[in-house]
């Protein structure tokens, strides 16, 4: 007995309901099949048209597959010989022969399929029409607006949907996108048509390709791989089956042994390539050692860390929101815990289009991914301005719907401790509180400009490895100990660029103290108080966590924060 993939039995279960007849397949529609013969213990792997016609469709008398490009093309010769007996002049002869090339054209294509289906089909015989490429034939986009081709196309599927005929006889439809939002929503959303997702191969599905590439032999897996089978099957988390050919193949092919090292480089590659630039690793050889300061905050993204290493992603929260003001160091924080925690990091690009159905397409391309490359964490810098809100306007809605998608996604709790996100921002009063809540960013940390001696000392040590200052002894000024200024760690670090170009204008390598001091003393950041106390007021009220919050903040009652902190918006908006 053969084992399908769970999508294809989800076809198969929706299809024995006999309340529809159209599906639409989308996702890794792209990547070969993986079917398993039970009693023979045999495997193999097709491509997913033929997968279809061969396999999933199997008993039907007539196959029939249509893109715009290659026109209508058939299963086997049965099929064409059958096709072209009923096709009417000028394109087959009395003989049943082809006469003339036929349509490529949805406008003509269209009605002559829906011809030659009734005719099969009052005969009582079994058709499948397979349409691959479909969102070039009924593309997402506003029907006043669409082209009068796409909107004949539109129709004439609507009706094949709830014609009593088809629906009564033994009549399948399926539509090939790769991304669903690039189809027609009238369609996609018709409840005569089932949209089922076809996923990337899981960790068991890829043991069994590479199982499979090198004939079942874990001693010839070995001569090419450093990682055993079990770690390659693992650290290849969000490949295809193709891709992983091609990552076998390379390293077959060169004898270059895979080792963990050109394997992250391989895969970082293979996936970028796939999200077309939509997605960016983040790569970082820190840890949570080189974060200078924040030590409450370190030590729970530690026990975070512990947890995930433990096994035990249950106990995580879904996401972290990291506040503060500009300079505390929130980005580098999160990098270091993705290096502490030995998971891959990506930062999600600009997704957005200004063509229709771009954005949201190029959305469902980069959540299908996180998915499949879990566990991962996801970084968003700036979330206040990149993610948007429920009430965005102005874009006929595509705005609201990235938002609602995201959080949808978001408060999927069967992604708790597989996906971690991380929403960044110095303003969390401008992200919607949907994001905030429990269930989807629940932990909220908050940084702050360096409190104490010591920790003002830890971030002038971090920044002058950072800048490879050199002093000509080891000593700390005197306005870093006492605290005469907040410096934020972006400000320290420009002091000390700044001071080792005043040693190397007076011809010398190291740094002195009393250049230092100077510089210190000369030192004059960018400053915007009033912004910076906004910033620092709202991470305070933001935390969820009093331990998390410096002496100085821990006891404020947080109705006295609220009115300071309108009385600095009004300053700041001119009121």
């Amino acid at each position: 007995m053969q084992q399908y993939p769970n999508w294809a039995q989800l076809f198969a279960r929706k299809y024995l309901s006999k309340t529809l007849n159209h599906f639409t397949l989308h996702g890794n529609i792209r990547d070969l099949v993986l079917t398993r013969e039970e009693e023979e213990e045999r495997t193999a792997f097709s491509r997913f048209t033929r997968f279809l016609g061969d396999e999933l469709f199997a008993p039907r008398d007539v196959v029939i597959m249509y893109d715009r490009a290659g026109g209508i093309y058939f299963r086997d010769e049965q099929s064409r010989a059958d096709f072209y007996r009923a096709l009417p002049s000028p394109y087959a002869n009395a003989a049943g022969q082809p006469a003339e090339p036929l349509p490529k054209l949805p406008v003509s294509v269209l009605p002559l399929l829906e011809k030659y289906f009734r005719l099969r089909l009052e005969e009582g015989k079994s058709v499948a029409c397979i349409i691959d490429y479909a969102e070039t034939i009924i593309p997402n986009a506003d029907n006043s607006s669409a082209a009068a081709e796409d909107r004949n196309a539109l129709v004439n599927l609507l009706k094949w949907m709830q014609d009593p005929i088809f629906l009564a006889a033994d009549f399948t439809v399926v539509l090939l996108a790769e991304n669903l939002a690039d189809l027609n929503r009238n369609l996609v959303q018709s409840p005569y048509n089932a949209a089922i997702k076809v996923g990337l191969p899981d960790m068991a599905d890829r043991r069994t390709f590479i199982q499979h590439f090198f004939d079942y032999s874990v001693d010839r897996i070995r001569a090419h791989s450093n990682p055993s089978p079990e770690v390659l099957a693992q650290q290849t988390a969000g490949l295809s089956f193709i891709q992983l050919r091609s990552l076998l193949a390379h390293a077959v092919e060169n004898k270059e042994k895979l080792t963990f090292e050109t394997l992250v480089a391989k895969k970082k590659e293979l996936i970028e390539a796939e999200a077309h630039d939509l997605l960016e690793f983040v790569n970082t050889a820190f840890t949570l050692d080189h974060v200078a300061g924040h030590r409450q905050v370190k030590k729970h993204l530690r026990s975070a860390s512990q947890a995930l290493q433990h096994g035990r992603g249950d106990v995580l929260p879904m996401g972290w929101l990291v506040c503060g003001p500009v300079g505390t160091g929130k980005t580098f924080l999160v990098s270091c815990f993705a290096g502490e925690v030995g998971v891959p990091m990506v930062k999600l690009k600009n997704f957005r289009s200004q063509w229709q159905g771009v954005t949201e397409g190029n959305l469902e391309k980069i959540l299908t991914l996180l998915e499949a490359m879990a566990p991962v964490a996801v970084m968003i810098d700036e979330a206040d301005a990149y993610l948007g809100d429920r009430a965005a306007s102005g874009d006929s809605g595509v705005s609201s719907r990235v938002f609602a998608k995201i959080a949808s996604f978001m408060s999927n709790s069967a992604n708790r401790g597989r996906i971690l996100w991380f929403l960044m921002t110095a303003r969390p009063d401008l992200m919607p509180v949907d994001l905030k809540r429990q269930g989807r960013a629940e932990e909220h940390l908050a940084l702050f400009y360096p409190d104490t001696e010591e920790e003002r000392i830890e971030i002038f040590e971090a920044m002058k490895r950072k800048t490879g200052l050199v002093m000509t002894k080891n000593e700390v000024p005197e306005s870093i100990r006492l605290g005469k200024h907040t410096y934020s760690g972006a400000d320290m670090e420009a002091a000390l660029t700044r001071a080792r170009f005043r040693a190397a204008a007076a011809g010398k390598q190291r740094v002195s103290l009393e250049i230092l001091e100077e510089t210190f003393a000369d030192f004059i950041p960018p400053t915007y108080p009033e912004e910076i106390e906004l910033q620092t007021l709202l991470a305070v009220k933001e935390c969820t966590s009093r331990a998390l919050l410096p002496d100085r903040f821990r006891h404020l009652k947080l109705d006295d924060i609220a009115e300071r902190i309108s009385e600095l918006k009004m300053q700041l908006e001119g009121i």
